[in-house]
């Protein structure tokens, strides 16, 4: 009897013990199969990559632009769990519309348990732009001496950029620009051809007949932009386009 009674008390013991134990048995199995079957962050940081990579390459070649680039996800939280997701993933660009700079995806699953997640990057585009070499003075006419091509990320460039020195060359500044300073479009305008108060040459053409005569500028102007001229022959006041220094031309 008391060996029985010893036996039986041993086994509820030991039942008790599983008993005990088992809910945390059941926890860790549950945890790992749903480690398991999560999407876990660096797949998303995996799918933006590959998206991006591409997303870049085909806006280069469609744009026709030479530069290199760089790719960069941001960390996500390593918390993050979602439902596995039975179909590949779609991943899309958020914003802006072209992938150069801050930029967010659109990581989305379209499974059983659908989810979507914004996923932020960044791209940096490096091409050669027009950078100024020296201190220059607003009005100066750019010179072969006062710009050089130099690599920066165009990403960062708000302004804009120019790509080629004839761009820049020859042109007056709009403001002043110091030392390794990107050289933008509003930075430059074209210089006048014609000044007030200019000895100029009146051309008229129509067909086969072309017609000059002496005038004076009455007004500054750049190469394309119609200024008054006074006709010296009629001391008539004329609107004429400029077409290079000293030169006006007149329609007939």
């Amino acid at each position: 009897m008391n060996t029985e009674t010893t036996t039986n008390r041993h086994s509820r013991e030991t039942c008790q013990r599983w008993l005990a134990v088992l809910p945390a048995l059941l926890a860790l199995c549950y945890s790992a199969t749903a480690t398991a079957e999560a999407t876990r962050p660096e797949q998303l940081i995996g799918a933006g990559e590959v998206f991006l990579e591409q997303a870049v390459s085909d806006y280069l070649q469609r744009s026709n632009i030479a530069g290199r680039h760089e790719i960069e996800i941001n960390r996500l939280d390593p918390r993050l769990r979602l439902p596995l997701c039975e179909e590949p993933l779609t991943t899309t660009l958020e914003s802006p519309t072209e992938p150069v700079g801050r930029v967010t995806l659109r990581v989305r699953c379209d499974g059983n348990t659908p989810w979507t997640v914004f996923v932020p990057g960044q791209v940096r585009l490096y091409r050669e732009v027009v950078v100024v070499s020296r201190p220059l003075k607003r009005n100066n006419l750019v010179t072969n001496n006062d710009v050089i091509l130099a690599e920066r990320d165009v990403g960062l460039l708000n302004q804009g950029y120019l790509t080629a020195l004839p761009q820049a060359i020859g042109k007056k500044l709009t403001r002043p620009m110091l030392p390794d300073q990107v050289l933008a479009p509003i930075h430059v305008q074209l210089a006048e051809a014609v000044h007030k108060g200019d000895q100029v040459v009146i051309s008229a053409h129509s067909g086969g007949i072309s017609v000059r005569m002496p005038g004076e500028a009455l007004s500054d102007g750049a190469i394309g932009k119609q200024i008054s001229v006074r006709n010296q022959r009629s001391n008539r006041v004329i609107r004429a386009r400029i077409v290079g220094p000293g030169q006006v031309e007149v329609a007939m």
